[in-house]
């Protein structure tokens, strides 16, 4: 993960050529298809979204939100970020800066920011609080059923 977060160029592009690679199979409908992630896939699956990618919708379960640098002045696909508020791998400053950087680029985007959730809350074995992680039975029903509602939308 750290020699991508360090360039995501290089990031952006191996994104791109896998969405390349899925858009070319048979059994897939390249003009119906939505990315996500969790954690470092949550940065990736918005990455796609940030680079206007031709997908129609972009999940992040307690994903990193750090702005690449190289957001498109507009974005195509929804967003849709499901967030432990108390996540200190990506916090409140950081939510506000995602929250600019996406309107600026006139996307559809939300956030369900979940309270006193930190990362990892959609991970049964996450259990260090005090490292940040912790699993949360509720936010991990609360964000599926998110997910749900999100692409039964965006990939109707």
């Amino acid at each position: 993960m750290s020699p991508f977060m360090k360039d995501r160029r290089l990031l952006l592009t191996r994104l791109k050529a896998a969405l390349g690679a899925l858009q070319g199979m048979p059994i897939v409908d390249p003009k119906r298809i939505a990315t996500m992630g969790f954690c470092f896939g949550g940065l990736c699956a918005l990455d796609l979204a940030r680079a206007d990618a031709e997908i129609r919708g972009a999940v992040s379960f307690h994903g990193m939100l750090k702005p690449s640098g190289l957001t498109e002045p507009k974005m195509r696909a929804r967003v849709l970020i499901l967030h432990g508020y108390d996540d200190p791998m990506a916090p409140p400053e950081d939510l506000l800066a995602v929250a600019r950087e996406f309107t600026a680029a006139g996307a559809d985007w939300q956030v369900h920011a979940y309270g006193q959730t930190v990362h990892a809350f959609t991970n049964p074995q996450a259990n260090n609080r005090a490292g940040g992680m912790q699993y949360d039975e509720a936010a991990d029903r609360r964000s599926w059923h998110a997910l749900e509602e999100f692409l039964a939308e965006v990939l109707k």
